[in-house]
């Protein structure tokens, strides 16, 4: 079984990572999930949001008992001085629906994991009220799962968008199962010209994210974990892409 489980929320937010990785698809408490195994490491994209990202913990715990679960992906800055891609190996996480806090005895930045996306207004109350370095949706749920399997829990952000950005309404694109309508979007801001440049900044701002994320955990895991075994075969139904 894979050392390491990988969860995100969508997979353009570590697709230069899993791209060549075996594909794998199974179901889980009704839902079907889509995992990319590598050597000791499993990784799950499982939708936005903190019940999209406990459901995704839950499913990789139960189908491949993993000994580290590991929150990544896009983070939202809550400090001037953090530009986009740059990555934070999160000491604590913060969760804004209850204000628990876990620590994962590694890193050195706070985050607060707040339950809808946060735009520039709501990223400077989330500053003065918790101290945290940047804002994600999911690290706290996918921590709680860690907490209730006895596992090890890591997280790993990338700045996506800086402090100042004027974050467009993404929240309405968001479906009930934490998946994103990228093509109701683009309708979205085809529709309104002075959204356009706003957009294309998110968009390269994202690749950018992206490709520093994934290069940092692909140096991580190789420190981490080098001379492991590879990943046990599991049931499955999926092929390579």
């Amino acid at each position: 079984m894979p050392e390491i489980a990988v969860v995100a929320a969508l997979e353009r937010e570590i697709w230069p990572l899993v791209k060549s990785w075996r594909v794998c698809e199974q179901a889980y408490s009704g839902r079907r999930f889509r995992f990319f195994e590598a050597e000791n490491c499993v990784a799950v994209c499982g939708g936005i949001g903190p019940a999209a990202a406990r459901r995704a913990a839950e499913a990789m715990v139960a189908l491949y008992q993993p000994g580290v679960l590991e929150s990544v992906g896009f983070a939202g800055a809550l400090d001037t001085k953090l530009q986009v891609g740059d990555v934070l190996e999160i000491r604590q996480v913060i969760d804004a629906a209850d204000g628990s806090c876990s620590d994962t005895g590694r890193g050195d930045s706070t985050l607060v994991s707040f339950s809808s996306v946060a735009g520039e207004e709501q990223k400077a109350k989330l500053a003065k009220s918790y101290g945290a370095r940047a804002v994600d949706m999911e690290a706290a749920a996918v921590s709680k799962s860690a907490q209730v399997h006895h596992l090890q829990f890591q997280a790993i952000k990338v700045i996506s968008d800086e402090k100042d950005f004027p974050m467009p309404p993404m929240e309405r694109f968001v479906t009930d199962d934490g998946q994103f309508q990228s093509g109701k979007f683009a309708m979205y801001i085809a529709l309104r010209p002075w959204m356009w440049a706003t957009a294309m900044r998110l968009g390269r701002d994202s690749a950018k994210a992206s490709r520093a994320l994934s290069e940092h955990l692909r140096r991580h895991h190789e420190s981490v974990y080098a001379g492991s075994q590879p990943v046990a075969a599991t049931a499955s139904e999926g092929s390579r892409p």
